[in-house]
C-alpha cells in the first residue's frame, strides 16, 4: 500500500486529506510543518509528499528542495491558494511533480496523487529490477519476472542435467536459441562444443553436408574432407534451429543418427559415432505439422522427449519494463553521448503495452537499441522510436478491426472494459493499483467494476 506525506501547518487540513485519501486505500502521514515533515522523512518510506505552499519558518519550496536532497525522485505536490501561483511555477521549475490550487474538489485531488504515485511506482521498479535483473529475474541472458517465464527457467533447470533430446517451440523472437545455450551451459557438457546450425538458410544438399560433412571428391566442388555439425559437437551439444523446415529425406537421416548415435559422411562409408545431445528448436507447430503429414511422426516423437514451449511477448507483457530496463543497459555503451539513457517515458510504456510485438523479445530488443542511439537525453521519448515501429503500432491501434456498423457507446465500453481487464491482471488484481494505472479513482474504478461484473481482490 503507498503512503501519501501530507504536510499543512492547518491542523484540521491534513486529517481531513487523510480521510479522503485512506478512503482510496492509501496510507497516509500527517505533518504541521516542514521540519516535522523532515523528520518522518528520515524514518519512513514515503511515495508522495503533499504540501501546503505557504507555510511559517520553512515554506513549501525550500521543504521541496530538502525532499529532492533526499531522493530526486520522490514525486512532491504542490497545494496553494490563487495568490501564490507564481511561487507553485517556480516549485514546477526546481522539481515539483505539479500542484493543485485550493481551494479543489477530492476527486481532482485523487487523480493527481494517483498519477505522481504511478510515475514514482515506475522509479522504484526501475531501481529493484536495476538489482534483480541479474539474480532471480534471469537465467543465463534470459530475462522474465512473469510467472510463466519462471516456469520455464524451472523446466530449464530441470532438463539440463538430462542427456535426452530437448525441442524447443516458440514463435520467432522468443529466444530459443538463448534457451538452447542455457540448458548446455547448465549441463555436463557445459564444457564441450555448443554448435548451431539453421536448417533453414541452406538448400538441401547444402544442409545435409554442413550436418554430416562430406568426403572429398563427394561432389563437384568437394576439394577437401570436410567435418560436419555433427562430428564438430561430439561431447558436447548440436542445436537444430528451424528443424521444421527439413526435407523429408533430411528428416530420415536425423532419426536414423537419434537411433543409432552413428552417421556417414556424404559420399563415405565409414561410420562415424559421436557422443551429443540434441536441441531442436521451431517457430511451427510440429504435431500439426505431423497431422498433415509434412513432418515424421517418429521423428517428432524421438525429438519431444523434453518439450519446452517459450511464450510470446504478448503472453508476458509485466516483463516488458524489465527487458526494456536489460536493453538499454546492453546497449549504453554503443551511445556515442556523455548523457547516459536511464529510462522510458510513460508515453512510450503505454505503447509498448499496447503493441502487439509480432517479432516478440527480438523486434523489442532491436527498437530499444535504436533508441538508445538516437535518443538525445537520459529518457527515451516517442519521437526517439523508429520510425517504422511508430507507424506498425498506430496501424495495430487504428480502427481496421471495428466494423463500419459499429455502436460508438458499444464499441468505446468494450475498449473500456478490456483496458480495465487489463490493468487488473498488470496489478494482480489489485483495485487500487489498477486504478493508478488507469488515471482514475479507486472509487471509480469500482463503479466500472460492478458494471461490467469484473473480479478484483485487495
Amino acid at each position: 500500500m503507498e503512503t501519501v506525506l501530507i504536510v499543512d501547518d492547518e491542523k484540521n487540513y491534513p486529517l481531513i486529506l487523510s480521510a479522503v485519501l485512506e478512503e482510496e486505500g492509501f496510507e497516509t502521514l500527517t505533518a504541521n510543518s516542514s521540519h516535522e515533515a523532515l523528520e518522518i522523512l528520515k524514518n519512513s518510506d514515503v511515495d508522495l509528499v503533499l504540501t501546503d505552499m505557504k507555510m511559517p519558518s520553512m515554506d513549501g519550496i525550500e521543504l521541496l528542495e530538502n525532499v529532492k536532497v533526499k531522493d530526486p525522485q520522490l514525486p512532491v505536490i504542490m497545494m496553494t491558494a490563487y495568490g501564490t501561483v507564481e511561487k507553485a511555477v517556480e516549485a514546477m521549475q526546481k522539481g515539483a511533480y505539479n500542484y493543485i490550487l485550493k481551494p479543489f474538489d477530492n476527486e481532482s485531488l485523487i487523480i493527481y496523487v494517483n498519477k505522481a504515485i504511478a510515475m514514482y511506482q515506475v522509479v522504484k521498479e526501475n531501481r529493484h529490477l536495476r538489482n534483480a535483473v541479474e539474480s532471480q529475474y534471469s537465467f543465463g541472458n534470459i530475462i522474465g519476472k512473469s510467472k510463466i517465464m519462471q516456469d520455464v527457467f524451472d523446466t530449464i533447470r530441470k532438463v539440463a542435467p538430462a542427456s535426452a533430446t530437448v525441442l524447443i517451440e516458440g514463435e520467432s523472437g522468443t529466444g530459443k536459441e538463448l534457451v538452447a545455450k542455457s540448458i548446455h551451459f547448465n549441463s555436463p557438457r557445459h564444457d564441450k562444443p555448443f554448435v548451431a546450425v539453421n536448417c533453414s538458410a541452406f538448400a538441401e544438399n547444402l544442409l545435409e553436408s554442413e550436418l554430416f560433412g562430406h568426403e572429398k571428391g563427394a561432389f563437384t566442388g568437394a576439394a577437401a574432407m570436410k567435418k560436419g555439425r555433427f562430428e564438430l559437437a561430439d561431447g558436447g551439444t548440436l542445436f537444430l534451429d528451424e528443424i521444421g523446415e527439413l526435407s523429408q529425406n533430411l528428416q530420415v537421416k536425423l532419426l536414423r543418427v537419434l537411433q543409432e548415435k552413428s552417421f556417414e559422411r556424404v559420399g563415405g562409408v565409414k561410420q562415424i559415432s559421436v557422443d551429443i545431445r540434441i536441441i531442436a528448436a521451431t517457430n511451427k507447430e510440429l504435431k500439426e505439422e505431423v497431422s498433415q503429414g509434412r513432418f515424421r511422426e517418429d521423428l517428432f516423437y524421438r525429438l519431444n522427449v523434453l518439450p519446452i514451449v517459450l511464450p510470446t511477448l504478448r503472453k508476458r507483457l509485466e516483463d516488458i519494463y524489465l527487458l526494456v530496463n536489460h536493453f538499454i543497459k546492453k546497449y549504453a555503451d554503443e551511445r556515442r553521448s556523455d548523457i547516459p539513457v536511464k529510462n522510458i517515458d510513460q508515453a512510450v510504456e503505454h505503447l509498448f503495452y499496447d503493441y502487439s510485438w509480432p517479432g516478440n523479445v527480438r523486434e523489442l530488443e532491436n527498437v530499444i537499441e535504436r533508441a538508445v542511439i538516437l535518443c538525445p537525453g537520459e529518457i527515451i521519448r516517442v519521437s526517439d522510436l523508429p520510425k517504422n515501429f511508430k507507424d506498425n503500432v498506430y496501424n495495430t491501434l487504428h480502427l481496421d478491426g471495428i466494423p463500419a456498423n459499429a455502436k460508438l457507446s458499444r464499441t468505446l465500453a468494450m475498449v473500456e472494459q478490456k483496458m480495465i481487464e487489463r490493468a487488473l491482471k498488470m496489478t494482480g488484481n489489485i483495485q487500487a493499483h489498477a486504478a493508478q494505472l488507469l488515471g482514475i479513482t479507486k472509487s471509480g474504478l469500482n463503479q466500472k467494476i460492478k458494471r461490467y461484473k469484473l473480479s478484483f481482490k485487495d
